[in-house]
């Protein structure tokens, strides 16, 4: 199964409590960090693509330099994900069947560029964690620090929510109490809890 949502919709969070509640939840932005560690093929093709202002001294990718242009440029940000996506896509599959071959009945695949990126009909439930618009940008601004300009373009990057929700089988709403979010994203747990039993 899926956990997406759009950036500080409260996705991290959920899968967060999912793992601490014993879940196997594979995160796609530990696997992008992954297949960009120094060395790796990835890196060299963005170094080759985005040029030195991306790589710093020590080697590594500088995110915040590669994020500034691909949000300011469609087509950067269109290159970067042919050369970043396919690594990731195919070390999730590799995680699954290792998963799978130790007998996991739930495997949580945590993809933030669902929708934008794959094929949703790829999972057999997605869960979908959402928060209006107004309350993720005033999250971005004050909690990551971000101008106004630099929220407009993130968020912009993105599939408006209402186009997700009804491509989704389960929806979290995260604009209420954290309370109210934890007892909804536990529900939204058992559920697929029951659905694993039910398929094995």
């Amino acid at each position: 199964m899926a956990l997406t949502g759009n950036v500080a919709a409260g996705k991290s969070t959920v899968a967060g409590w999912w793992r601490a509640w014993g879940g196997i939840v594979i995160e796609a932005d530990e696997l992008v960090r992954e297949v960009q560690a120094p060395g790796s093929p990835v890196l060299a093709a963005i170094h080759a693509r985005f040029g030195d202002g991306v790589i710093r001294p020590d080697g590594t990718l500088d995110r915040a330099a590669l994020r500034r242009i691909v949000f300011r440029d469609a087509a950067a940000r269109t290159a970067l994900n042919a050369i970043v996506h396919p690594a990731v896509q195919e070390r999730r599959a590799t995680l699954l069947r290792e998963t799978a071959a130790r007998g996991a009945r739930l495997v949580v695949s945590d993809i933030p560029l669902l929708f934008e990126v794959l094929d949703p009909a790829q999972f057999d439930v997605i869960v979908l964690v959402d928060a209006p618009d107004a309350v993720r940008r005033e999250r971005l601004i004050r909690q990551r620090g971000l101008l106004p300009d630099e929220v407009d373009r993130l968020m912009a990057a993105q599939l408006p929510s209402s186009e997700k929700r009804a491509r989704s089988h389960i929806v979290l709403d995260n604009a209420g109490t954290l309370d109210t979010f934890r007892a909804a994203a536990a529900d939204a747990w058992k559920r697929l809890l029951d659905l694993a039993e039910t398929a094995t």
